[in-house]
């Protein structure tokens, strides 16, 4: 598996209400496509989401988001963690 950090830009209406459900929602969904979503960020000041999961592809991650919510990431980037 590897890390994938999503990002989503722009997302309108963002508060942390909206991404704990987006996240919640993405929970729900992650086991049918071999994703575990770790954690999120985000700032509602200009609607960025960050996400970071382990996956065995950034396909996976995207199939995640766009079958639970819909809101699929403008950029999904495979990240190493460091020490």
């Amino acid at each position: 598996m590897s890390l994938f950090m999503d990002i989503h830009r722009g997302v309108d209406g963002l508060t942390a209400e909206a991404v704990a459900e987006a996240h919640r929602k993405d929970l729900e969904v992650q086991q049918k496509y071999d994703v575990n979503y770790l954690k999120y960020w985000y700032n509602a000041e200009d609607g960025s989401v960050f996400c970071l999961s382990e996956a065995p592809s950034k396909e996976a991650v995207e199939s995640v988001h766009r079958e639970a919510h819909g809101l699929v990431a403008d950029e999904i980037v495979q990240v190493k963690e460091g020490t």
